[in-house]
């Protein structure tokens, strides 16, 4: 007999948590009679043992109420059998129940389906049908937990799994044809997807099922068959999955049906066959790797599979294909609530999707030429991948090996509760739980088990890049030993399904990349497999790839810039991302690689003050003589700022109203030394100037306002110097002005900001330049309308500050008339307004999608506010400013604008301006028509969605909202413009 305190001792030692309560429970009547220390030995096996014990002390009572006590006793002094029990009531407080309401189940084994009584009263065969299902598991959840080595055995316990829910799905059919009017004159077929047709089930999957039926014979209408076979699949759900005396099987998922849940939940197999051929998506045939027959009628069943197998093996060379994935993986990942990602088993990064995913991917872009590959399981389509060369071997093991500890490990937490959960505890006793029943042992075996999911979770998401990338480099690029190669056939397969146009492009730009010994070669064959990971992702692979090729030669030899690929945590992602998903970084950054270093930092990415970049210019200046030299050293830092602000703007780090102004800033630094340089070039010639001179900005110019692929609207203004001749200073002026635009226009090794004069007064017939005095002589005499209205977003640019200054006090008066412009000249603007939509608006190009002079666009926007200021700034002083949205959002707050009207406004001029922007981005142009159109081609539209940060499967409803808001915009603006 041993003593109390030895036997809490050997409680401790077997893990018990209390071990007070355990020591009186295990002195209880229930156990009088066993040998209590072979039984606390038994539990040390236990995941919990405090509560495998508390099971046994209920089982026990409920044995002796039952009479079977003398049956219990001697089944148990098998050490076998009293293991397995205590096994699943230390892990499974489900089955514990089940056990306590049926304790002879541990006693036998479950009948052979052929062999089940049934009652004939379909509520008793329900039970009859579910408690032999939960016999079934039972067993199975004994035999794994008993297993000595869970991980290895978990395809045999998938299978098993598997194969019960096919039994039972056969015994239900069955039940169907006793209890289902007419079921007899119909052909009913169940085909598993998903995990059941893979045979991988879990422990408390749903059930992914679809629906197949036939008429028995000629006397059946198709019609009547549809009728009878949706009796069928509801009867089925209902025994199967219904609340009732019994407790529910699994849920039945018919979703991947066509048509998915807004489809008939039953059809024929031609009706199946005419959806696939016709409408089905790529995700569709995806899913039906894994379809099998799994009851009712086996021969519908194999044609079903037969007919399909050429669709599905030929999907990876459909033309969507690699949206469609985009899609699917997106559309998985968006399932998953952001508070359960960093818990979450099956979704989650490095999750069981990921592995699935990858091995389905390999297996539709190669399986079309390899019959070996078209497998339905996980497990065996990784080894079938490795064994055809596909995936090394290396990674095969060790991708195979981590699918199984995740299995094992969504079937440990199933377990317990018979609840559908793939995220893992958070709590410490549930860590060590789990733990031990996968025989672990230790008071940290808890923190243990954390730790590898964690770096299984990490490797799983880097096997990914290791898979599907790395045998894309050649023979040529020096692989480690082990490493797997893919023929060029294989290679462009698998570069076409992941979204490459011109795989042998591709792939000769990978061989150029990766070959050779070199230090260079080398870091790129480590950062290439996981960088055209992130390009495949953009909407233009190709580009991205040979962009990084053209950097990558020009920069190769350079020291920090392989250095910062290699290290960096974000450069790598961030350039890859940038060059396959727009043309015009993509065009710009091989001419200024040194722009990858702001990569690595924000700060560097932010716009630079004006002020910082005059004092630059300045300096540069003041080391040329030049005067070419100093107009390009302007162009060079517009062209390197216009880079930056598209870096940040393509990575979303500023907003688009602060791109607009870090636009325009390098717009005033390209003119500023335009100016200077002509007139370092005039001097040269001529001596000494008669005039000061200075720049006015117009246009969107004029409101810092600019885009990437706008031009410079000027007017240009001097001042005579004391004793210089009119004349001769106003030669002087149109010859520095025609010059600056010459400097600003001209070809060079600079990109040219093409400058427009035109709406200086009198337009194209007037002067190039006018001083102070002319200005106000044509002003106060010959004004038009339209002048006055252009002159509302004049500011000064470059030059001499003093007579811009009083430029900008002598218009003035006139842009903000004290008393608002005059009835004759609002009727002016409106008529002048309605002339340009119809004149301007270019052939061929629908009215609502031009961006510019659309309806409800830019232009509608604008004419609209300017209207205001001309009628009111002269009494409200915050409408004088020269940009769009401050003076809407004055107007609004005179209470000139009601708060709805300025919201339509706002946001159709905003979108327009960014669409304009993002199309330049996207294009790489920066001259055509098409840059002030909203994009149709779906193409385009994925380029566009992709700088926005939207998924390409809502890229339709960019252009949805567009005209959505250009028409809000439009009603505004006939009431506040047109005053209708």
């Amino acid at each position: 007999m041993c003593t109390d305190e030895e036997i809490r001792r050997e409680l401790r030692r077997a893990g018990f948590s209390d071990t007070t309560r355990s020591l009186r429970v295990v002195q209880g009547d229930e156990f009088s009679g066993l040998d209590v220390k072979t039984l606390i030995s038994v539990f040390a096996r236990a995941a919990d043992p405090d509560q495998g014990l508390l099971g046994l002390a209920r089982l026990i009572t409920v044995v002796h109420e039952q009479g079977l006590t003398d049956v219990y006793r001697q089944a148990l002094a098998n050490r076998n059998t009293l293991e397995q029990l205590v096994a699943i009531l230390g892990m499974s407080s489900a089955l514990t129940d089940f056990l306590i309401r049926y304790p002879h189940v541990l006693l036998e084994k479950p009948a052979p389906p052929e062999q089940i009584e049934w009652s004939g009263k379909y509520d008793t065969d329900t039970v009859i049908l579910r408690r032999w299902y939960w016999h079934k598991i039972l067993h199975i959840v004994a035999q794994d937990l008993d297993a000595g080595d869970s991980t290895q055995l978990m395809p045999d316990i998938a299978r098993a799994i598997t194969d019960t829910v096919d039994q039972t799905l056969q015994l239900a059919m069955d039940l169907a044809y006793t209890y289902v009017q007419q079921a007899l004159n119909v052909r009913f077929t169940v085909i598993a997807m998903g995990k059941a047709g893979a045979r991988e089930l879990n422990y408390m999957s749903d059930v992914d099922l679809i629906y197949i039926v036939e008429p028995a014979d000629n006397s059946v209408s198709e019609a009547d068959s549809i009728r009878i076979g949706t009796d069928i699949a509801t009867f089925l759900s209902a025994t199967l999955s219904a609340r009732g005396n019994e407790i529910p099987l699994w849920e039945i998922d018919t979703n991947l049906r066509p048509e998915g849940k807004d489809g008939p939940l039953v059809r024929s197999l031609a009706s199946h066959f005419s959806y696939y051929r016709r409408w089905a998506k790529s995700w569709e045939f995806q899913a039906l790797i894994k379809a099998r027959p799994a009851a009712g009628d086996m021969e519908i069943g194999a044609e079903y599979l037969r007919e399909l197998s050429t669709l599905v093996w030929s999907v990876a060379g459909r033309e969507n294909f690699v949206e469609d994935s985009r899609a699917m993986r997106q559309r998985v990942e968006s399932l998953l609530p952001a508070k359960d990602a960093p818990r979450a088993l099956k979704l989650g990064k490095g999750g069981l999707r990921d592995v699935e995913f990858t091995v389905q991917l390999l297996q539709l872009v190669h399986g079309r030429t390899d019959p070996n590959l078209r497998v339905s399981s996980t497990l065996n389509a990784i080894a079938a991948l490795s064994a055809g060369g596909y995936i090394s071997r290396d990674s095969a093991r060790v991708l195979a090996e981590h699918y199984r500890f995740l299995r094992t490990l969504e079937h440990r937490i199933q377990i317990q509760r018979f609840r559908r959960s793939h995220l893992v505890p958070t709590a410490s006793t549930e860590w060590n739980r789990l733990a031990r029943s996968l025989g672990m042992r230790g008071p940290e075996c808890g923190k243990e088990l954390e730790k590898r999911w964690l770096r299984v979770r990490r490797e799983v998401r880097q096997l990914h890049q290791e898979i599907f990338y790395r045998p894309l480099l050649p023979f040529t690029a020096q692989l480690e030993p082990g490493q797997v190669v893919l023929d060029p056939e294989a290679a462009m397969e698998r570069l076409a399904a992941i979204g490459f146009k011109n795989p042998k492009s591709a792939l000769a730009n990978i061989s150029a990349l990766t070959s050779g010994i070199s230090r260079t070669a080398a870091i790129q064959r480590h950062v290439l497999p996981v960088m055209l990971g992130w390009m495949a992702n953009g909407p233009e692979p190709d580009q991205g790839l040979a962009a990084f090729r053209t950097i990558s030669e020009t920069m190769g030899s350079t020291s920090w810039y392989m250095r910062m690929l290699r290290d960096s945590q974000v450069v790598a992602e961030r350039l890859a991302t940038l060059i396959s998903s727009s043309r015009y970084i993509a065009h710009a950054l091989p001419g200024l690689s040194q722009a990858i270093q702001w990569l690595d930092d924000d700060a560097a990415l932010q716009a630079k003050p004006r002020a910082e970049l005059e004092g630059e210019i300045t300096a540069l200046i003041s080391r040329r003589s030049d005067p070419v030299d100093i107009a390009l050293a302007g162009r060079y830092i517009r062209r390197r700022e216009l880079l930056r602000a598209a870096l940040a703007d393509g990575l979303g780090l500023l907003d688009p109203e602060s791109v607009r102004l870090a636009i325009s800033n390098a717009g005033d630094i390209a003119v500023s030394a335009a100016l200077q340089a002509a007139i370092v070039d005039y001097t040269n010639t001529h001596g000494e100037l008669l005039s000061d001179h200075c720049v006015i900005a117009m246009g969107s110019f004029g409101g810092n306002e600019l885009g990437y692929a706008s031009d410079a609207d000027l007017m240009f203004v001097h001042d005579p110097r004391l004793g210089a001749s009119e004349e001769a200073a106003a030669r002087e002026a149109v010859a520095i002005a025609r010059q600056t635009m010459a400097f600003l226009s001209q070809t060079a090794d600079e990109p040219p900001f093409p400058a427009d004069a035109d709406l200086r007064p009198e337009g194209k017939n007037g002067p190039l330049s006018r001083s102070l005095e002319s200005y106000r002589s044509y002003y106060a005499r010959w004004v038009a309308t339209w002048e006055i209205q252009a002159l509302l977003r004049a500011r000064v640019c470059a030059g001499d500050e003093s007579v811009g200054e009083r430029f900008i006090e002598l218009i003035d008066p006139l842009r903000y008339p004290e008393q608002g412009i005059t009835p004759a000249q609002v009727k002016d603007i409106r008529a002048m307004k309605a002339r340009i939509e119809a004149e301007r608006m270019p052939r061929g190009v629908d009215a609502k999608r031009h961006l510019k002079l659309g309806r409800g666009s830019l232009a509608d926007v604008e004419w609209t506010v300017q209207l205001i200021q001309l009628r009111y700034a002269g009494k409200y002083p915050a409408l004088r400013t020269t940009r769009m949205m401050p003076a809407l959002h004055a107007a609004v707050e005179a209470g000139l604008v009601a708060t709805e009207d300025a919201t339509r406004l706002h946001d159709a001029w905003e979108l327009a301006s960014n669409m304009r922007d993002w199309n330049v981005l996207a294009t790489g142009r920066t001259r055509g028509v098409q840059i002030d159109v909203l994009p149709h081609e779906s193409h385009q539209l994925s380029v566009i969605a992709a700088l926005m940060g939207v998924d390409d499967d809502n890229k339709r409803d960019i252009e949805e909202r567009f005209l959505r808001l250009a028409r809000q915009s439009r009603l505004s603006v006939q009431r506040l413009f047109y005053g209708e």
